[in-house]
C-alpha cells in the first residue's frame, strides 16, 4: 500500500466533504431509511424479531388487575 503524504490525505478528505455537501444541496443524497426500506419484507427472522419486541414491550406494561389496587 502506498504511503500518502498528509497533504494528499487532507486534499482527498476535502474533496469528499465537498462532494457530500454538493449532494446535500442538490438533494441527490437519499436518506438512510430510504436505502433500506423494504429489505426485510417477508423475512421470517425479521417478523420473529418484531414479535419478540412486541412481546417484551407488552410484558413491561402494568396488567389490568395491577392497575386497580384497593
Amino acid at each position: 500500500m502506498a504511503v500518502r503524504s498528509l497533504e494528499e490525505r487532507v486534499a482527498a478528505l476535502e474533496a469528499d466533504v465537498a462532494r457530500l455537501k454538493q449532494e446535500c444541496v442538490n438533494g441527490t443524497a437519499k436518506p438512510w431509511w430510504k436505502e433500506i426500506w423494504g429489505t426485510a419484507k417477508n423475512d421470517p427472522a425479521y417478523e420473529e424479531a418484531m414479535r419478540l419486541g412486541r412481546e417484551y414491550r407488552d410484558s413491561l406494561r402494568p396488567k389490568d388487575d395491577e392497575d386497580t389496587e384497593g
